[in-house]
């Protein structure tokens, strides 16, 4: 039987470091992304997502298990992005490309319209200011529900659903412009 994250936290604080190695499988995918999504260096994402490995394998003792393993995490993870983006000054976050599967009615036309729409979407999400991008990354790009983003920002579910909806239609004024002939 598998053990739960608590469980096996309880087992790693208790002595057994080896199990960690078991958190990191079931949370690389998770903390990877939100290291991709929110630094700009794709070169840097791996040292990154160690670093937060070895911060989440340090503050073990402060989990709490009234929160979900992932969304306290997740938190460490942004948390340290933040600290590294505003140490260096950056203010942009890179988007994944859109990814579309192909079908029979797929041209170059249309592959290179959606890559320039998803070039100007990604664009368009770098100019944010910081308190709008982070929840629209962390909401759009990585899935997490109001609640885990408010408790990853320590802020008010109003705040948080404020910010995505300002967010929203920020974005929908700046692409409002792009048509298929400004893409052409």
């Amino acid at each position: 039987m598998e053990l739960s994250d608590y469980e096996l936290i309880q087992k790693i604080l208790e002595g057994d470091a080896d199990l960690f190695s078991e958190l990191v499988t079931r949370y690389k995918k998770l903390i990877y992304s939100i290291v991709y999504n929110m630094i700009k260096d794709r070169e840097e994402v791996n040292d990154i997502s160690q670093d937060v490995f070895i911060r989440i394998y340090q503050a073990l003792n402060r989990y709490n298990p009234e929160y979900k393993f992932s969304t306290w995490s997740v938190k460490i993870a942004t948390n340290y992005c933040l600290d590294i983006l505003r140490k260096k000054k950056i203010d942009s976050v890179p988007i994944d490309e859109i990814s579309h599967v192909p079908n029979s009615k797929d041209t170059p036309e249309s592959r290179y319209i959606k890559k320039e729409q998803s070039r100007m979407i990604r664009e368009a999400i770098e100019e944010l200011p910081e308190k709008y991008r982070i929840p629209i990354i962390l909401f759009h790009q990585n899935g997490l529900s109001y609640e885990e983003i408010t408790k990853i920002l320590n802020e008010p579910m109003t705040i948080v659903k404020n910010r995505l909806y300002r967010a929203r239609l920020i974005l929908k004024d700046k692409l409002s412009g792009c048509r298929k002939e400004e893409i052409l």
